[in-house]
Parts: structure tokens; sequence; C-alpha cells
């Protein structure tokens, strides 16, 4: 089991910049792929980055290439999603999950993840 723990949501005009951390504990981190979603309100959630357990692959959402970036610390049991350039339309809840079944390749589906953070929000203000 893991239990996962986002950080860094807030506030920022747009233009500006965040970067969310995600701390795993329990099983093993750097034995699955982590991925990042996002819901606005009204919304379904949708898949923003991912990456694979080594950092090797890393995949996003076309909305965020060239402003997002995805990372992780094994040694620090972290993800990392740094968001520059931030729109109003990126504001949402941001969740952190774990998928399980996957170590070297990025799913995009949210079926595949097995764990979730509680969420963070990101409001970027116009």
């Amino acid at each position: 089991q893991v239990q996962l723990v986002e950080s860094g949501g807030g506030l920022v005009q747009a233009g500006g910049s965040l970067r969310l951390s995600c701390a795993a504990s329990g099983r093993t981190f750097s034995t699955y792929a982590m991925g990042w979603f996002r819901q606005a309100p009204g919304k379904d959630r949708e898949f923003v980055a991912g990456i694979s357990w080594s950092g090797d692959s890393t995949y996003y959402v076309d909305s965020v290439k060239g402003r997002f970036t995805i990372s992780r610390d094994n040694a620090k049991k972290t993800v990392y999603l740094q968001m520059n350039s931030l729109k109003p339309e990126d504001t949402a809840v941001y969740y952190c999950a774990a998928d399980f079944r996957r170590s070297s390749a990025v799913s995009v589906d949210q079926r595949d993840y097995d764990y979730w953070g509680q969420g963070t929000q990101v409001t970027v203000s116009s």
C-alpha cells in the first residue's frame, strides 16, 4: 500500500509558476510509474503528466507541453510538477497517483492508477 501527500498548491497570477510535490510512503517508490491529474470545477478529471520509475520516460497532455515539467527523486520518494507560464485554465485540484502495474511505461488512463493523493488546489488569476 502507498500513501501519497501533495503540497505546493496555491493562488498565483497568470504567467506565474508553482511547483507541486507529492511525497510517497509505503511500497518501494522506485518500482512504479507516477502521474499527475487535475480536475477543474464542473469537468472530468484529466491526465496532466506522467513519469516512469527511472524518470527516463515522461508524457504530457498537449495543453501543458512546454510549460510543465514532471520529475522524481526516488531517494526522497517524491514526484514533482513544475508549472510555468500558468494560465487561468490551469485552475484545478491537482492529484498525484501511483501506477503499480507499470514501471517503465506511462499510462494516461486514470483507471490504471492504484493510489491517489488527496489533491492540492491551484488557482490562477487573470
